[in-house]
């Protein structure tokens, strides 16, 4: 492991994402609590990071932001090279539905409509305009090994099921990025393992770019990279196992 410092990518590749100095504060005076301190880092297309820390590092408020689901106080974050810290609250919705998958931790599967339902919701809230893509679907459910799940409701799918169904729902619209929020939380070894193969193959096979946050060091090192964080800081970069990654 290596310190680290806020540097721009050498890649020769333009980053699809670019964090330049952000920082965030919530609060004031003696309620303050300063989040994000000076955070740098870029990520290339089809790069698999992760990020890493304990509680209160800083890092669940990093994956809000670069998701969109709330703003920086300082700094700047380019996404697909647009400047998303200058952009309206409307065009970085666009943005969002268009270049960004979740995965969260809770799954967040609606509980009375089928997994299939739920991939389909996923697709129309996006607004794409496009008739629904049969043939992306089985591409992922086949991928995902939930191909006879699909009918199924949540409550009818192991804790793993319902993590592959949101993985397809993330990546039915074809996103640029899919941002994965402790993914492996809620489930067994077993089924973590699985999610996690899963995510990778997606990095593989679909050459997404894809940034988990968790605070597990073991479910990080299949990463091409492992930033550190503690204190809102990225205090070191780890090299991952999955191939030779980019420079920070």
């Amino acid at each position: 492991m290596e310190s680290i410092r806020p540097v721009e990518s050498t890649s020769r590749v333009q980053p699809i994402i670019s964090a330049q100095h952000l920082g965030k504060i919530y609060g004031s005076g003696k309620l303050k609590v300063v989040a994000l301190r000076d955070v740098t880092f870029s990520v290339d297309p089809g790069e698999f990071v992760a990020i890493v820390g304990p509680s209160g590092s800083g890092k669940s408020t990093l994956f809000y932001i670069l998701g969109g689901l709330t703003s920086a106080n300082s700094g700047s974050l380019f996404i697909q090279g647009q400047d998303f810290s200058r952009l309206s609250d409307s065009q970085r919705t666009t943005l969002r539905r268009s270049q960004i998958g979740f995965v969260f931790q809770r799954f967040n599967l609606l509980p009375t409509i089928s997994a299939q339902d739920n991939i389909e919701l996923a697709y129309d809230i996006a607004a794409t305009g496009k008739p629904f893509d049969h043939e992306r679907l089985d591409h992922l459910a086949a991928m995902l090994k939930i191909r006879g799940r699909l009918r199924h409701r949540p409550n009818e799918l192991s804790g793993g099921e319902q993590q592959r169904v949101a993985i397809a729902r993330a990546l039915i619209t074809r996103p640029a990025i899919l941002l994965a929020d402790e993914p492996t939380g809620n489930l067994d070894t077993q089924n973590a393992d699985i999610v996690l193969e899963m995510l990778h193959s997606s990095c593989r096979e679909l050459k997404q770019t894809v940034l988990m946050i968790t605070h597990n060091p073991e479910a990080a090192q299949g990463a091409d990279r492992i930033l550190h964080m503690r204190d809102g800081q990225i205090i070191s970069i780890e090299q991952g196992s999955r191939r030779v990654p980019a420079t920070v």
